[in-house]
């Protein structure tokens, strides 16, 4: 089939007539075709943005919420639907996809219809100077959400539901290797009667239709998530236009397991958030250290469960690890652990490609334990995006810090204790924006969203993302 690009509220053909071949990650089959979209798909996208804003910015919060809740209720009478496209485009299992992706996606549209009723000015009394400040809150106008594949339909959500919510206009781009439930995200749109050139979507290539996207000069927001490099070269492009940047990077998280922790469940949550989506994920916990003192019966218990998890089709219903999103990823992946052993680590489970039956080109690979030497080493180090993780001991609390802040990324970290002083210090001195304790993706759309150093710049959610899309202007009226 052929994706197509969704703008002004129709489905148009690229205007070069340039196709990209999209994948399906369990079999290695290519199923469909995407647009590779063009400056001039970009710029038609714009102007049908820049021609409704007027209007939609003007639109009521109560009709803009009706419609968003429209849109998160049409998503979840769907979930078979959107969850099946997910797995199919991603590769991951689609009983995840149903339990999680999709109903994340619907609640990002009701959480900001509802979250936009409550946003409100703020006002200042200048006493004794007979004056008072008011801030208002106004749309920017045309913004631009450029989202990752790993989770496709959630995280593309979680930048249009807030855009439009506050009365922008944008222009989006999926993942080129994710395309699909971005593109029947646009007959949901259309049936919950959002107006046409509210949202817009265009396909392809980063370097070329997201290019057009950060560079054009009249997009005045770019809200991104993905890959550090990335992110630098966004940032670099859209300086000298000073645009407002949202940039959500990369991530090589620290877990941190103290002896005093409540054991089972820490390693429960620890397999799941080492392996989650095929450690695809952003905030999986890829570098677990644990104190000395429990450290070899961690290791042999985790091995254990490990071994356990079943690598196989999406569409299984016992399937724990699905495909990888591509084979260059998975080559990528296969290639640091090909590092990590030159560095001397050593594989406690895993490594191997799988071959799953009936779909013998899928992108398998076993889940991955490494027990390296150092923490200075390459994988413990670059952000691997992959089912790899690494463990090692330690043995202070100022020594386990050290480690878990030595890297340029700083976006999440996972603390298990029972020590109520500790907590408190640990998470002082983490270098992430949102320490768990005694959990992991335990997640209130409330709450601000983002990371340090190399891990981005701003945040999302709550009224935080609602703050990002708008530009706050102050009124002074002297009575």
């Amino acid at each position: 089939m052929k994706i197509t690009n969704y703008i002004n509220g129709n489905f148009h053909n690229p205007i070069e007539d340039n196709w990209i071949d999209n994948y399906n990650p369990s079999d290695g089959t290519v199923y469909g075709q995407i647009p590779n979209s063009s400056k001039e798909d970009v710029e038609n996208a714009y102007i049908a943005a820049k021609s409704t804003f007027p209007s939609w910015s003007q639109t009521t919060f109560e009709e803009r919420s009706r419609i968003l809740i429209k849109i998160s209720e049409l998503l979840e009478a769907n979930l078979e639907r959107f969850a099946e496209a997910e797995s199919k485009d991603n590769g991951k299992p689609v009983s995840l996809a149903k339990s999680v992706d999709i109903p994340r996606a619907a609640s990002n549209f009701r959480f900001f219809g509802n979250a936009i009723t409550q946003f409100t000015s703020e006002s200042h009394e200048s006493v004794g100077q007979d004056a008072i400040n008011y801030t208002l809150r106004q749309p920017i106008g045309v913004v631009g959400c450029i989202s990752p594949w790993n989770l496709p339909l959630y995280l593309f959500t979680w930048k249009i539901a807030p855009a439009i919510a506050a009365g922008n206009c944008v222009v989006a781009k999926p993942s080129e290797v994710t395309p699909m439930t971005a593109y029947l995200l646009g007959e949901i749109c259309n049936e919950a009667g959002l107006p046409k050139g509210v949202l817009n979507i265009v396909h392809g290539l980063g370097s070329t239709t997201g290019q057009a996207i950060i560079e054009h000069p009249d997009i005045k927001a770019i809200s991104f998530t993905g890959g550090t490099a990335t992110g630098a070269h966004i940032a670099k492009v859209a300086a000298p236009m000073f645009k407002k940047l949202s940039l959500e990077l990369g991530g090589k998280n620290p877990n941190i397991i103290f002896a005093d922790c409540d054991y089972e469940d820490m390693l429960q949550t620890t397999v799941r958030s080492s392996f989650a989506n095929q450690g695809q994920i952003c905030l999986c916990g890829s570098r677990i250290f644990v104190e000395a003192s429990i450290y070899d019966k961690f290791k042999t218990d985790f091995v254990a469960k490990v071994k356990g998890l079943k690598v196989g089709h999406p569409s299984d219903t016992d399937t724990n690890i699905g495909a990888l999103v591509s084979q260059q990823h998975l080559n990528k992946v296969k290639d640091y652990i090909q590092i990590a052993k030159d560095e001397n680590a050593t594989v406690l489970c895993g490594g191997n490609e799988v071959i799953v039956k009936g779909f013998e080109h899928g992108y398998y690979l076993e889940p991955t334990v490494l027990e390296v030497p150092t923490d200075d080493c390459r994988v413990n180090q670059e952000e691997i995006f992959g089912p790899v993780v690494t463990v090692m001991p330690f043995n202070t609390e100022n020594d386990v810090l050290q480690m878990a802040n030595k890297v340029k990324y700083g976006l999440s970290a996972t603390l298990w204790t029972n020590d109520l002083k500790r907590t408190m210090h640990m998470s002082n001195k983490l270098q992430a924006g949102i320490v768990w304790v005694n959990t992991w993706m335990l997640r209130d759309l409330r709450t601000p969203f983002g990371g340090v150093k190399d891990s981005g710049v701003g945040r999302e959610g709550g009224f935080e993302a609602l703050r990002f899309f708008t530009e706050a202007k102050n009124v002074c009226i002297k009575y």
